[in-house]
């Protein structure tokens, strides 16, 4: 009797960038998330950063939000020299009109020449601005927290629209700023955002195991991605966190220029590493066993792919991997919930402040 191949540790989760340089338009970018929802990705990323040009992340996938209604919209949101209170509230925007669809990730700016735009203070070390990431991180949740479900009253006759008893004051203080509240929008539908964090680096692990629901590693073989991942959710349980609400995806530049033909050699086996991260390059179909086989040795909850050309990669993937692997029954065929939480299998947070007051009554 053959032995039978490892179990695959739960459901398996795909997610693509729809990064496009040099689009000034949201029509292309409309393009792209359609097509990923046309194959039931979790979700679809979109890169920033003040030193990249181009259009704003989180403005794009606000005008994508409406033209598009089951996949999750993640856009890059840099914590550092923006306002803790506005960078909340805009998240939490993009969850009201997409319905319960928003992430963000999360990242830091470490350039003097960025620092000049603002004028507000100089660049700091990597270590200190992923300290203060995990701040913001965690205010934005307390002031998402700020609005209790019910809070809204909206009643016409009494003209109250909101109940001030439900509303409540965050008061926390960081190392660089502090947050009184309570936000300006109310409790986004699901609780908190998702917080997407690259955890490659270490000095990004800190923020998330304490912050992040999906962790992104750049691995190029299935052993350093699997390591990774069981890094993440010893630490994630250190930090007095359930691991397994922890999403652990591996992040792969793709090319699948090459059609149908077998992976280069070398990429058969595995992506090579590169300066842009793990880039794997053959065909839809190699790249569907690689998937299957990483996740079924329990490497990653999943993957998180970069179109090499994002058109005609985001094409071939929809249509060719992402079929193949729903062929064998390895992948939803449609979207089994709405929000972009229930896509990853996470619960929506617990009100902390509701709770509390549910205690002292």
């Amino acid at each position: 009797m053959s032995a039978r191949p490892p179990a695959c540790r739960g459901p398996l989760h795909l997610a693509a960038a729809v990064d496009l340089p040099g689009a000034h338009d949201a029509a292309p970018f409309v393009e792209l998330a359609r097509l990923a929802e046309h194959g039931a990705l979790d979700f679809v990323t979109l890169g920033d950063g003040f030193a990249r040009p181009g259009l704003d992340a989180l403005a794009v996938l606000s005008r994508v939000a409406p033209a598009t209604g089951r996949v999750g919209l993640v856009p890059t949101v840099t914590t550092t020299h923006t306002e803790p209170f506005h960078v909340q509230a805009a998240v939490a925007t993009l969850d009201w009109v997409s319905h319960g669809r928003a992430g963000w990730t999360v990242d830091v700016s470490t350039t003097e020449a960025e620092a000049r735009l603002f004028g507000r203070r100089r660049a700091a070390p990597r270590d200190a601005l992923w300290r203060e990431a995990g701040e913001v991180a965690d205010v934005a949740r307390r002031l998402w927290d700020s609005w209790e479900d019910d809070a809204e009253i909206r009643d016409v006759a009494t003209g109250r629209f909101v109940d001030r008893d439900k509303l409540h004051h965050v008061d926390f203080e960081g190392a660089a700023f502090s947050v009184r509240g309570p936000s300006i929008v109310p409790r986004p539908p699901q609780g908190h955002p998702v917080v997407v964090v690259d955890a490659t680096a270490e000095h990004t692990r800190d923020v998330a195991v304490r912050y992040a629901d999906v962790a992104l590693v750049r691995a190029a073989s299935p052993a350093l991605a699997g390591a990774a991942r069981a890094d993440l959710r010893a630490r994630a349980t250190a930090a007095g966190r359930d691991p397994r609400e922890l999403r652990v995806l591996a992040a792969l530049v793709v090319d699948l220029g090459g059609g149908e033909h077998a992976a280069q050699p070398g990429h058969g086996g595995g992506p090579h590493p590169t300066a842009e991260g793990p880039l794997y390059r053959g065909g839809p179909v190699d790249l569907a066993d690689l998937i299957a086989s990483w996740h079924a040795a329990g490497a990653a909850d999943g993957f998180h792919l970069t179109p090499v050309e994002p058109r005609r990669d985001l094409e071939r993937l929809v249509n060719g991997t992402v079929s193949l692997l729903q062929h064998r029954g390895l992948f939803r065929t449609f979207y089994p919930g709405a929000t972009l939480r229930e896509h990853l299998g996470l619960t929506r947070p617990a009100n902390r402040y509701a709770a509390h007051a549910g205690e002292a009554s």
